[in-house]
């Protein structure tokens, strides 16, 4: 006898009671019939109308939005953006919570991934609880900072510019994302024709003036007459193999951290918020108190920032070794950091450039792996090298969680942990542990 057929429960509505935040930009609620809802657009305590956006009577729980809010939370507010809400425009995710209540939430997920996948309370990871705003982002409700220096547009068939919808390939098109900081707004990328791109990225270098817009073409349109309202370099990707390369203008843009000035090419990483770079190098350099004559390694070092300011500090006698994937990363960090000759560079995928390096101990460790975390092959190498300080700077809150449960099983305890609101209205938050060896007191 063959299965029926999977039932679509899309579209279907559910009256629930909101349950506590959950990774991702959600809530999590149950049907009466013990159904779990992962809902958007909800607070937690909130009784709402919630609707399925995802998911089929086998699922083991379903996506919804709340798209009625019956019992509405005191930390609810109306969202900012006329783009944000159910269905719509999936860049931010707590438009309609109060930037407090925010932090609150974001500070509420990271203690259940540490609780959850590495057996920790916020006091055993030297963590007071709180999600710190970044400098000048603690604005009133119904204010919206304007942090985002990079905007990726999609651009639909007809040309206009806009946003994903949340875990979709529609474009929202809008005129104007409040998110974004002055320098891509003035550029006026929704203003214009955008006819046989896939993508627009802005970039708006908060080190210095420099714009750029890296055009992403459909397969075998022509590149558009690019006029904006300021100057701006232009870059193109390359639809065979995903490489990007000058238009006119620079190929690069300038950014800066701990009085260094760092160049960024080819459209490539730098934190979005204008004050992350600053916020975790102090970080980072706070918890690790580098002293003159030591050694570290900076990994997945991208341009740079963390390898120059621990080069600033161990001085001449000292030496950093950074290691990037990033082919044009790497060659941006070697000129970036000319004028130290005690730091090398190494181009590689960390977890086959580190075993290369034949480095068997090292005073430091900095690592900023991608948002999947390092992994457990690489946590055990780290953790045989004998730092004395690991400083471990995480996008992403279950990959630190279990990445910590690694180091853990290496001998390592985290010391402190502190945690930074640089993607407000997302649910996206930075962290910065700093493990030392379990044996060593506090």
């Amino acid at each position: 006898m063959q299965n029926a057929p999977e039932s679509s429960l899309v579209g279907v509505e559910y009256e629930v009671e909101v349950g506590p935040v959950a990774h991702g930009g959600h809530c999590i609620a149950r049907t009466e019939e013990g159904r779990v809802l992962f809902v958007r657009h909800a607070l937690p305590g909130e009784r709402v109308v919630a609707k399925v956006t995802e998911g089929e009577e086998t699922s083991r729980f379903l996506r919804a939005d709340a798209i009625t809010v019956l019992d509405a939370s005191k930390d609810r507010v109306e969202a900012p953006c006329p783009f944000a809400g159910p269905g719509r425009c999936g860049g931010c995710d707590w438009q309609h919570a109060k930037p407090g209540a925010q932090r609150r939430l974001k500070g509420e997920v990271i203690a259940e991934q540490l609780r959850r996948l590495a057996g920790l309370t916020p006091e055993e990871a030297g963590w007071d609880g709180t999600v710190m705003p970044a400098e000048g982002d603690k604005l009133p409700a119904g204010e919206v900072p304007q942090w985002r220096t990079r905007v990726q547009y999609a651009v639909d068939t007809d040309g206009h510019a806009g946003l994903r919808r949340h875990r979709s390939h529609e474009v929202e098109v809008i005129d104007h994302c409040m998110i974004a900081a002055p320098g891509v707004s003035e550029l006026g990328i929704e203003k214009r024709d955008w006819e046989g791109m896939a993508s627009v990225e802005a970039i708006a270098a908060s080190g210095s003036g420099d714009r750029q817009v890296v055009l992403t073409p459909r397969p075998g349109a022509q590149l558009p007459i690019v006029e904006l309202d300021k100057p701006v370099s232009i870059l193109r990707v390359h639809e065979k193999d995903g490489s990007v390369h000058r238009v006119h203008g620079r190929p690069f843009v300038r950014e800066r951290a701990d009085d260094r000035t760092y160049r960024v090419g080819n459209g490539g990483f730098w934190q979005v918020h204008p004050k992350a770079a600053q916020t975790l190098v102090l970080a980072v350099m706070q918890g690790l108190m580098p002293r003159k004559g030591e050694t570290a390694l900076d990994l997945y070092c991208g341009v740079g920032l963390f390898a120059g300011a621990i080069a600033d500090r161990v001085g001449d006698q000292g030496a950093v070794v950074g290691i990037e994937s990033g082919k044009r990363a790497v060659e941006d960090a070697r000129h970036n950091l000319a004028d130290y000759p005690r730091v090398r560079i190494e181009q590689g995928k960390v977890e086959s450039a580190l075993p290369r390096t034949r480095i068997t101990d090292v005073d430091l460790i900095v690592l900023d792996p991608p948002r999947a975390g390092a992994g457990k092959q690489t946590v055990k190498h780290l953790a045989g090298l004998g730092a004395r300080r690991i400083a471990y700077v995480a996008c992403d809150p279950a990959a630190l969680a279990r990445d910590i449960a690694y180091f853990r099983d290496g001998g390592y305890r985290v010391r402190t942990l502190r945690a930074f609101d640089l993607f407000p209205m997302t649910h996206h938050v930075e962290c910065v542990a700093i493990l030392e060896p379990a044996e060593k007191g506090r």
